[in-house]
Formats: structure tokens, C-alpha cells, sequence
């Protein structure tokens, strides 16, 4: 079953006078796999719970099918979150059921069939994530990884459109995550549903998603390609891919502005980001994933409005050279907007994986006029275009299913 789209609308979640996030807006296309990443703290998780409707905004909308998961009856919303699949850190197992009965549990919860038809589906996900044999075991009996998958099992058993990862990687090795992540692109290849991936893990941010997106300073800072967010040179990017302590981020989440502008202004040998790593690939013998075709036409249309670094990211990878990050991009002042210049879609590309050929790359565009200093500069967090552009002197969206929200 192809994922569904889901289109979140300034939400706004609050703890009592604790503002968590605010205006929240994006797009999760259709189908592929999107990475939520920002400094511990940020309501990453919150958002997860959100968008399953486990906790409710203060405002916004999350719009499936047509259906206001916010606004909807209790009933509505029961049949709604059948749609969903949910991968918690720990795996969330009950401790007195076996890995069988665990994975079975929401199709006895949910569904009327037989124990034969359980049975049946219920090998066919252990199969999928590598558990076969595993059904009588507890899981105290097995490993964090092991829980894990089992875990993931469980989420499929439903045959879900959306599938959310609330920190897949947590308290697994590199070598571990690294299966994890080859099975997540492996399992979209096998369904094509919609995944959502909360995560700290860099290495899984370089090589796992279409789209990223980064929640910092209590709002939603940059949404759209991988190559967008990979490419920036938007400070507080490069601090948190590089994983270093100098920059904005600090261990209270933001630093005052005078200790983060002297850090920066001492190391700046320290700038840039990490070379733009390939995106993994299904594994050999598996479909190719459908949302490779339908990145590659919109990345296509959408070229001319990402900015300058990532359309060169792409072109070079489209020509087979390797691609850096950073490449063509202009240093930013100290002092200038925290979030890099805007671009103005959500479109995503995986040209590493291109199945038509390609023709030869095009001249590059002009460059990108920088972010004047002080200036809020916000991608658009929709996918799919509409919507009104607010504020006087706005400049209308692009053609094509992107859309772009102007400076504020």
C-alpha cells in the first residue's frame, strides 16, 4: 500500500506556560522517508506524539485524507491511528508475552481474523526484519537490536501508510544502526509507505532520508531535500552535522549570541560540513523504491528554486562527480539570521539512485543573495503548494508542487 501524504499546518504545542514548539508547518510527501533532526530537548518526540493525535495542539492541523486528525471525532480519530505505525526507542514490548504474541497483539486489538491469518501475517514481518525462529523468545531473553526489530514487526503488522521511528538508534552500536538503517530503506523499497525518522544519529541523517528537517529555537528552522540541509551554511547546521561544541547550540540549547560569535570567530578553520555522503540504496534483489521516480520528476521542476549549494550538490551528483558539501556556498557574517537563506520547496532528490539517464548537468545558477543579517529566513514546510502567502509585499510561490514561504 503506497504511504499517504500528511500535511501539517501551524501547529503549536504548549506544557502549561512551557512553550514546546510553535507554527510547526510541513509536508511529508508521499512515500518517502523523512528525518526530524535538533539538540535534545526540542520536542522532537512531542511532535511524534502530536501527529498521532497522543497529545493535542494548542493550534494547527495535521490533515490526512482529508481529515483533520485535531479537529475530528474520538471515533474518527480511533480509525485514523490504524493508519499509523510507530517504532518507540525501546520497543515498547510487553514483557510477558513472547516476541509472537507481542507482534500479534495489534491485529487481535484491531482486526477480526482468524488465529491462522495472525499467524501468517505475523511470520511474514518477523521474516521481513530478520526474527524468524524468534517467536517463543521474551524480550529479556534478547538483544537491544533484537527488540528493536521486533518492535518495527509489530508496527507493520497493520500494513500502515505512515510509519513514525521515534529514535530508532537509541542505545544500539554503529554497526547495529547501520543494519537498522539498511532496513528501513529495504522495508520503504517493500511498501512504500510514509516514514517519519526521529533521530540524533549523523550518520543516519547523511545517508537515510529524502527530505530532513530541523526543529530548533522552539520552531520547525529548515524543512525540504537532503541536499538543502546537507549543503547549508547556516551555522547552526554546521555545528549540529559536525557534532562539535562550537556555534549557537549550546547545552541549554542556545547560546548567548556574544559566546557563540567569538567561538565561531575563533575557529573558523572549523567551518563547513561533512562531505555529502550517497544515500543508501535497497538492497540487491529487492523493487526499487517508487519514490525514487517521483523525487527525481519533482526535484527536476523545482531546481531553479533551491539554493545555489544544493542545486550544485545535485548537478554534480547527476554527472557522477562526488559531491562536497558546502560547494559554492558563500561564508555567512557573524551575526547574520541563524537559518540560512530560504528555499522554497520540499522536494527531494536521490540522484545517486537515478534510473533514467541524465543529461548533462546545465550551467549553474545565479547565486543566492545571502540573508541580511537579523532577517528570520524559513523554508516552507509544505510539500504539496497552496496556501496563502501572509504579510504585505510577499512574492507568489513558484510553479509546481513546491511552495515558499518568504522571510519574515
Amino acid at each position: 500500500m503506497t504511504g499517504v501524504e500528511v500535511t501539517v499546518e501551524g501547529l503549536s504545542k504548549s506544557f502549561g506556560r512551557a512553550n514546546i514548539w510553535s507554527d510547526v508547518t510541513l509536508t511529508l510527501p508521499p512515500g518517502e522517508v523523512s528525518v526530524l533532526l535538533g539538540p535534545s530537548g526540542t520536542g522532537k518526540s512531542v511532535f511524534l506524539k502530536t501527529l498521532i493525535g497522543l497529545l493535542k495542539p494548542e493550534k494547527g492541523s495535521i490533515v490526512i485524507h482529508d481529515t483533520d486528525l485535531v479537529k475530528c471525532s474520538e471515533s474518527r480519530l480511533y480509525e485514523l491511528r490504524k493508519l499509523f505505525g510507530v517504532l518507540f526507542q525501546d520497543g515498547a514490548l510487553f514483557g510477558s508475552m513472547n516476541l509472537f504474541d507481542n507482534i500479534a497483539f495489534p491485529l487481535r486489538e484491531h482486526t477480526k481474523k482468524s488465529e491462522q491469518q495472525i499467524k501468517d501475517i505475523v511470520a511474514e514481518k518477523m521474516e521481513m526484519v530478520g526474527l524468524t525462529g524468534d517467536e517463543r523468545k521474551l524480550p529479556g531473553e534478547i538483544s537491544g537490536g533484537m527488540r528493536k526489530r521486533a518492535g518495527l514487526a509489530r508496527a507493520l503488522v497493520l500494513d500502515p501508510e505512515i510509519i513514525l521511528f521515534d529514535e530508532p538508534d537509541s542505545g544500539l552500536d554503529p554497526v547495529r544502526t547501520a543494519y537498522l538503517n539498511q532496513l528501513i530503506i529495504d522495508l520503504n523499497a517493500l511498501t512504500d509507505s510514509t516514514f517519519l525518522i526521529v533521530t540524533h544519529d549523523i550518520n543516519t541523517a547523511q545517508t537515510v532520508p529524502d527530505n530532513i528537517g530541523m526543529l530548533y529555537r522552539k520552531h520547525l528552522a529548515m524543512f525540504g531535500p537532503r541536499e538543502v540541509l546537507l549543503t547549508s551554511d547556516d551555522p547552526v547546521v554546521s555545528q549540529f552535522l559536525n557534532g562539535r561544541r562550537q556555534g549557537p547550540i549550546g547545552m541549554s540549547e542556545e547560546k548567548d549570541t556574544a559566546q557563540a560569535a567569538r567561538e565561531m570567530a575563533e575557529v573558523e578553520e572549523l567551518s563547513g560540513l561533512p562531505p555529502l555522503k550517497p544515500q543508501l540504496e535497497a538492497t540487491k534483489g529487492l523493487p526499487e523504491r517508487a519514490a525514487v521516480r517521483r523525487r527525481q520528476e519533482r526535484v527536476e521542476r523545482l531546481m531553479p528554486t533551491l539554493p545555489y549549494a544544493a542545486q550544485q550538490a545535485i548537478r554534480e551528483s547527476q554527472a557522477g562527480q562526488p559531491a562536497m558539501a558546502g560547494a559554492g556556498a558563500r561564508p555567512q557574517a557573524v551575526g547574520a539570521s541563524p537559518y540560512g537563506r530560504p528555499a522554497p520547496s520540499q522536494a527531494q532528490t536521490q540522484t545517486q539512485q537515478f534510473t533514467r539517464p541524465v543529461a548533462p548537468p546545465a550551467p549553474p545558477a545565479p547565486p543566492v543573495a545571502p540573508p541580511q543579517p537579523g532577517v528570520f529566513d524559513e523554508y516552507d514546510q509544505g510539500y504539496g503548494g497552496g496556501g496563502p502567502s501572509s504579510g504585505p509585499g510577499n512574492q507568489p510561490p513558484p510553479s509546481g508542487p513546491g511552495r515558499h514561504r518568504p522571510s519574515r
